[in-house]
C-alpha cells in the first residue's frame, strides 16, 4: 500500500508513512515547519540590491560585504534606520543564502545557485565523444586543433595556429590566431569557412577550453545547418590522429618549435598558409589513406590506398558537386607548384628575420638589465650548456635535424641491499 501511495502522489516513503498515520495534514491550514523567518520585504531588498551589485558573493562573502555597503547605500536610497542596519547586520551566512536563493537561478535547470564553473563542464554533457576508426563518403567531417608558437612557454601573448582536416580527403586548411581564445578560435574558423571548397558537416575537437565554450557552442550551433559536434576522449590523442599527423607535417615542420611573440607576425603567416603553403600541399601533394590494418604476431601489416592529392580526392568523390569541381579545376590550373615552393621559402625567410630580431632585442634587454652574469644566465658558461638560440628558418621540403640533448643525463646507481644476519 505504501508503495502504490509513493507511486500515485510521488511523495518520500517517510512522508507517506506520517500521512498514514494522521501526522502530516493537507491543504490551507498546513504550515511550514521549522523556526519562522526574522526578515522581512523591505530587508530582502536592501540584500538582494546589495548582492547584486557586489557581483553576487556566496553567503559567507556576503556578511563581510554588507559592513562595507550599507553606507553607500544610505546615501542613495535614505537612511534605513539603526534597527534596520542591526538586523541587517545580524543575519548569518546561511541565512543570507537562503534570502538571494531565488535570485541565482539564471536558467530553468534543476540547480538554482548562480551560474559557475567553465562553460566546459556544461557543454561536455550534450557534445558527445566520437571514438574508433570512422569512415566518411563525402567531404566535410573535420577534425580541429590548435598548435602553439609559445616557444616550450605559455606565458604571455603569442601566436597560435588552428588546424582543420577533412576525414575524407585529407584537406587542410590552418589560420593563424594571437591566443587560443574562444573569440580568436572563431575569427579563424570564419576565416577558414569562407575560402573551403566544401560546407562543414561536421566538427570534432578536443576538450580544450578554446573550443568547449559558448562562443564556439553560438557558432556551431545556432545557424541554418546544424552541423554535427563532437569531441575526443580525454588525453587520448589516437582519437584525433588525422589532425594530429598535420600538426607535424603541415606546421611544425614549416615553422618549427621556436616563439612567435609579435602580433606582426600573425598577417605574415596567414598569408604564408593561404597564398603559398596551403594550396600548394591541397592541390599539388599526394597523400595516402590507411585501407586496411592487421596484426599479425608481434607485427602489424598496414594497407595503403594510391597516394593522391586532396584536390584529386574530391574530384573523384561522387558527392562532390559539378560546380566545385569546375572550380577547383581552374583553381588548380591558375597555380604553378615551383612558384609556390618558391613563395614558401621566401615568407618562411620574411618570418624568421623578424623572430630572430625579436631574440636578439630581448637579449639584449637582459645584458642591459644585468641579468646576464657570469655563471648565471650565460649559456655559454660550463660544457653541460648548450646554446639554446633561436635555429634558423626550417627548410619545409628537408627533414628536420635530430633535436640535442639538452640536459646531460645522470648516470644510474643501482641500489645494494644489506643484510644484517644476526
Amino acid at each position: 500500500m505504501i508503495d502504490e501511495i509513493i507511486d500515485a502522489f510521488g511523495w518520500d516513503r517517510k512522508h507517506a508513512i506520517k500521512a498514514l498515520n494522521g501526522k502530516v495534514t493537507h491543504g490551507t491550514k498546513a504550515q511550514k515547519r521549522g523556526s519562522k523567518p526574522t526578515h522581512g520585504e523591505a530587508e530582502r531588498a536592501i540584500i538582494v540590491h546589495i548582492w547584486k551589485h557586489s557581483e553576487q558573493p556566496c553567503g559567507v562573502r556576503l556578511k563581510e560585504t554588507l559592513p562595507l555597503w550599507l553606507n553607500s547605500y544610505e546615501r542613495r536610497h535614505g537612511d534605513i534606520g539603526v534597527a534596520m542596519r542591526a538586523r541587517l547586520l545580524g543575519y548569518s551566512a546561511r541565512t543570507l543564502e537562503r534570502i538571494t536563493q531565488p535570485h541565482r537561478s539564471t536558467t530553468e535547470t534543476r540547480w538554482k545557485g548562480r551560474k559557475t564553473g567553465r562553460a566546459s563542464n556544461r557543454i561536455k554533457k550534450f557534445v558527445p565523444i566520437r571514438c574508433g576508426p570512422q569512415e566518411f563518403d563525402e567531404p566535410g567531417w573535420i577534425e580541429a586543433d590548435t598548435v602553439s608558437h609559445g616557444g616550450g612557454s605559455s606565458s604571455g601573448a603569442f601566436l597560435w595556429s588552428l588546424t582543420l582536416t577533412d576525414f575524407h580527403s585529407g584537406w587542410t586548411e590552418l589560420a593563424a590566431l594571437w591566443g587560443n581564445s574562444g573569440g580568436e578560435v572563431r575569427v579563424g574558423l570564419e576565416r577558414i569557412e569562407k575560402r573551403m571548397p566544401f560546407p562543414m558537416l561536421g566538427f570534432d575537437c578536443d576538450n580544450g577550453s578554446e573550443f568547449l565554450n559558448e562562443i564556439l557552442e553560438a557558432y556551431l550551433l545556432k545557424r541554418k545547418r546544424s552541423i554535427e559536434w563532437t569531441r575526443s576522449r580525454a588525453y587520448k590523442k589516437n582519437d584525433q590522429a588525422h589532425v594530429e599527423q598535420k600538426n607535424f607535417t603541415h606546421v611544425r615542420q614549416l615553422l618549427g618549435y621556436g616563439r612567435f611573440g609579435d602580433l606582426d607576425l600573425k598577417p605574415m603567416v596567414d598569408e604564408l598558409y593561404e597564398k603559398a603553403w596551403l594550396p600548394m600541399r591541397n592541390y599539388f601533394t599526394p597523400v595516402m589513406k590507411l585501407v586496411s590494418k592487421e596484426r599479425i604476431g608481434g607485427k602489424v601489416r598496414k594497407k595503403y590506398d594510391k597516394p593522391a592529392s586532396p584536390c584529386d580526392r574530391l574530384l573523384a568523390c561522387e558527392k562532390v558537386s559539378e560546380t566545385s569541381k569546375k572550380q577547383l579545376q581552374e583553381n588548380r590550373n591558375e597555380l604553378d607548384p615551383l612558384e609556390l615552393a618558391e613563395e614558401v621559402e621566401r615568407r618562411l625567410g620574411e618570418i624568421f628575420q623578424i623572430v630572430e630580431r625579436i631574440e636578439e632585442e630581448r637579449w639584449e634587454e637582459r645584458e642591459r638589465a644585468g641579468e646576464i652574469r657570469e655563471g648565471v644566465g650565460d649559456f655559454s658558461a660550463g660544457a653541460d650548456y648548450v646554446a639554446a638560440a633561436v635555429a634558423p628558418a626550417p627548410c619545409a621540403f628537408t627533414a628536420s635535424p635530430p633535436a640535442e640533448k639538452l640536459v646531460k643525463t645522470q648516470p644510474k646507481h643501482h641500489k645494494t641491499t644489506k643484510r644484517l644476519v644476526s
